[in-house]
C-alpha cells in the first residue's frame, strides 16, 4: 500500500510538471468588448442621398493598367453597411469606410473634431503624417472663414451629415492591391450628425462620379482603368470584394447601358419586372422617372414607384399564398412577413418564394434570388419580410445593396454600361481569379490599434528594447458563437499552422457572439525556451492579421482584427514559475520520504514487539475451588 501511494504521488507530481507554462495566461485576459451595433446606414427614402458638385468624363479606357482588390466587411442588414479598409497618412493610419457609389468624397474623423462620434478606429492624426498636406483655398473650392483652406459639406437624405476641410496623403489600399500607396484628396471632418455621428464605422468611401471620387482621382492620373466593381456578400455570411480599375470580366455577364449624362447616379435602364416568369402588368415609363433606375451601394432596402411596388407585392403574396403573415419587427413600420418554417435556415427560400427578374431595355434580364427581396424577420425565428418598399411620392426607383447580394457588379464607365453576374461573393477570388496582384510585402509597420492610442503614433512602434512577453489579438469571424464552439481546437491548430508556430503557443478564450459574428480573443506566447518575443516576430504575427494573411478554411468564414495589445513579460513570469515548481517538487518528495521511513519504521516495529514474552502478572491464573470427590 504505501508503494502504490508512492508511486501515485510521484505520478502526479511528473504531470505537473509537464503542464505548459503558460497555461493560465490566456485566461486572465478579458475580450475587448465592441460598441452597441451601429445604426443602420443609411435608410434611404429619396434617391437624393446628398448634396454633390459633380463633374462627369469621358476618359478612354486605358490598357494593362494595375487594380486594387479590397475585400469588404460586415452585413448589409445586420449592419446596415459594408466597409472596406484603407490607410491613410505615413505611418499608415488604418480606417474602416462605408462602401458608398452614391457618394463623391472620401472622408474619415479629424483629431480636432469638434463634434465627431465614437468609432471603431482612432481618429487621422494629421499632425502625425510626415505626408499630409492640407489644400490650400483655391477659385475650384469652397473656403473656409478664413479663405486659407478648401471645405466640403454633405447631407444626406436620411438627415445626417458631414463637413470638414480637404486634405491631401497617402491612400494604401491593401496587400492583395496592384496601387502602390498614391496621393489623394479626402475630406477631415470637423462636424458630424445623424447616423454619421452614432455608426460603427470611421467614414465613407466616395465611389460616385465627380472630381473629389476616389475613382475619377486615380483614373484622372491614369492609374486604374475608369471601372471598378462590388460584389456583396450572401445572406448569411457577408463580406465580399471591391475592385478598383477594370478586370476581365465573365463572358456570361448581362450588361445594361447606364447613361452618366441623365444624373450624377449610377442608373440602368430598367424597363419591367417579372415574378414567377410572368411580367407584371406596368407600363415602362413607371421606371423612368427623373434619375432613372438608380444603383447605390449605401442604400440598404429597394424602394419602387407606388405602381410598381402594389404590382409586386401582389405577386408576390399571390405566390405564397399559403404562408402565414404576420407583422413586421418595427411597429412602426407596415412590413409584409411571412413565416416560413421554425427554423432559421435559409437554403430552401428558393423553393418557396418566386424568382424575380429585372428587364432590361435590351431584352435581357438579370435573375434574381429570394435574399435579393427578402429580409430576416429579426424576433421570429423561421419569418421573412419584403426587403422592397414604395418610394412615396417619389418616383425614382432606388436599389439598394439587398438587390445586388450575391452579385459581382462591375460599373464600367468607359463603356458607360453597368453588367451583373450571379456568384458566390464570399467565395469571388476562387470563383473568378483577378490575376497579378503582387505578393505581400514584409510588414514593416504595426498596424494602428484602437484598443491601445500609444502604439498609433511612428514613435511608439516597438523597438529594439521593447519587451513583448504576450501578443493579444481581438478578432471578430463570420460565424455563429455556437457553430465555433465546438471547433476552437481546430481553429487554435490553423493559427498555429498559419504563423508556423507551436500549437502549445497559440490559446483561445472569451468567445462571445456579436449578432451573426463571433468574436474571439487569440493569445499568443513565446516557445518554452524563451520568455519574449523579438520586435520582428511581435510585428510579423499583428501585421499577418491585419492584412489578411492568416487563410482560414471555408467552415470559419472571413475574419477581421479589431484590436491588439502587445504585453511585456509578466514579472519574474517564467523564472519564478520553474523555481516555484523545484520548490514544490522538493517539498513533494520530501513528504513522500518522510511517510516512507515512518512506514518502515511501523513495520520494524509491530515485527519487534510480536515475539515478546507475556509479563509475569498476565501468566497467572486465578485460583479456582476445590471440587467434592
Amino acid at each position: 500500500m504505501a508503494l502504490a501511494s508512492i508511486g501515485a504521488t510521484l505520478s502526479l507530481l511528473i504531470i505537473y510538471l509537464s503542464l505548459p507554462i503558460y497555461a493560465h495566461a490566456a485566461g486572465e485576459n478579458t475580450l475587448l468588448q465592441l460598441q452597441s451595433p451601429p445604426m443602420v446606414f443609411p435608410l434611404f427614402l429619396s434617391p437624393t442621398s446628398s448634396s454633390r458638385s459633380v463633374s462627369v468624363h469621358h476618359r478612354k479606357l486605358h490598357k494593362s493598367l494595375p487594380h486594387s482588390r479590397m475585400r469588404l466587411y460586415d452585413d448589409l442588414l445586420l449592419n446596415g453597411y459594408y466597409t472596406t479598409r484603407l490607410w491613410i497618412g505615413t505611418p499608415p493610419q488604418m480606417f474602416a469606410l462605408i462602401v458608398d457609389s452614391g457618394s463623391t468624397v472620401t472622408y474619415v474623423p479629424c483629431s480636432d473634431c469638434e463634434q465627431c462620434g465614437k468609432h471603431q478606429d482612432p481618429k487621422f492624426q494629421p499632425e502625425m503624417s510626415s505626408t499630409y498636406q492640407p489644400v490650400k483655398c483655391n477659385m475650384d473650392c469652397n473656403c473656409d472663414d478664413d479663405k486659407e483652406q478648401c471645405v466640403y459639406e454633405r447631407e444626406y437624405a436620411e438627415h445626417s451629415s458631414s463637413k470638414g476641410v480637404l486634405g491631401e496623403d497617402l491612400i494604401s489600399f491593401g496587400n492583395e492591391s496592384q496601387l502602390t500607396p498614391q496621393r489623394a484628396v479626402f475630406g477631415c471632418e470637423t462636424v458630424e450628425t445623424g447616423d454619421l455621428y452614432s455608426q460603427r464605422a470611421d467614414g465613407i468611401i466616395g465611389l460616385g462620379q465627380g472630381d473629389l471620387s476616389l475613382v475619377d482621382q486615380l483614373v484622372d492620373k491614369g492609374l486604374i482603368s475608369n471601372s471598378f466593381a462590388l460584389c456583396y456578400g450572401g445572406m448569411d455570411l457577408g463580406g465580399g470584394s471591391m475592385v478598383l480599375g477594370g478586370f476581365a470580366y465573365p463572358s456570361d455577364m448581362i450588361f445594361t447601358d447606364s447613361d452618366p449624362d441623365r444624373s450624377p447616379y449610377y442608373n440602368i435602364d430598367l424597363t419591367g419586372i417579372r415574378v414567377a416568369g410572368k411580367q407584371l402588368s406596368l407600363s415602362s415609363g413607371v421606371f423612368d422617372g427623373e434619375h432613372g433606375a438608380v444603383l447605390d451601394s449605401g442604400t440598404t432596402y429597394a424602394y419602387l414607384p407606388d405602381a410598381a411596388f402594389a404590382a409586386f407585392e401582389e405577386a408576390v403574396m399571390r405566390e405564397v399564398s399559403p404562408l402565414k403573415q404576420i407583422d413586421g419587427p418595427d411597429p412602426n413600420f407596415k412590413d409584409t412577413c411571412f413565416h416560413v418554417a421554425p427554423s432559421n435556415d435559409a437554403s430552401g427560400l428558393s423553393k418557396i418564394f418566386p424568382s424575380v427578374e429585372m428587364v432590361f431595355k435590351s431584352g435581357q434580364s438579370w435573375l434574381l434570388s429570394p435574399e435579393n427581396y427578402l429580409f430576416r424577420h429579426s424576433k421570429v425565428h423561421g419569418a421573412y419580410c419584403l426587403g422592397v418598399f414604395p418610394n412615396g411620392k417619389d418616383h425614382t426607383t432606388l436599389l439598394g445593396g439587398i438587390v445586388v447580394r450575391n452579385t459581382l457588379v462591375v460599373y464600367d464607365r468607359e463603356n458607360s454600361k453597368v453588367g451583373f453576374w450571379r456568384t458566390n461573393c464570399s467565395e469571388l477570388s476562387d470563383r473568378l481569379p483577378i490575376d497579378g496582384a503582387l505578393p505581400p510585402p514584409p510588414p514593416a509597420k504595426l498596424p494602428l490599434n484602437d484598443s491601445n492610442p500609444s502604439l498609433n503614433t511612428s514613435s511608439n512602434l516597438p523597438r529594439e528594447k521593447t519587451q513583448i512577453g504576450q501578443i493579444n489579438l481581438d478578432i471578430q469571424l463570420t460565424v455563429n458563437s455556437s457553430y465555433l464552439k465546438p471547433r476552437l481546437e481546430e481553429l487554435s491548430k490553423v493559427f498555429s499552422k498559419e504563423l508556423d508556430i507551436k500549437p502549445t503557443q497559440v490559446y483561445l478564450s472569451n468567445l462571445t457572439s456579436n449578432g451573426n459574428d463571433s468574436l474571439i480573443r487569440v493569445v499568443v506566447v513565446p516557445t518554452e525556451s524563451s520568455s519574449l518575443f523579438s520586435n520582428v516576430t511581435a510585428t510579423s504575427i499583428v501585421s499577418r492579421f491585419s492584412n489578411h494573411q492568416i487563410k482560414l478554411p471555408d467552415i470559419f468564414g472571413d475574419y477581421q482584427l479589431l484590436t491588439y495589445k502587445l504585453e511585456p513579460p509578466r514579472k519574474g513570469t517564467r523564472w519564478q514559475m520553474k523555481n516555484t515548481i523545484v520548490v514544490i517538487a522538493i517539498v513533494m518528495v520530501s513528504v513522500v520520504v518522510s511517510l516512507l521511513a515512518y512506514g518502515v519504521w511501523l513495520m520494524w516495529k509491530r515485527k519487534q514487539t510480536s515475539n515478546l514474552y507475556k509479563p509475569v502478572d498476565e501468566a497467572i491464573v486465578a485460583e479456582q475451588e476445590l471440587q467434592p470427590l
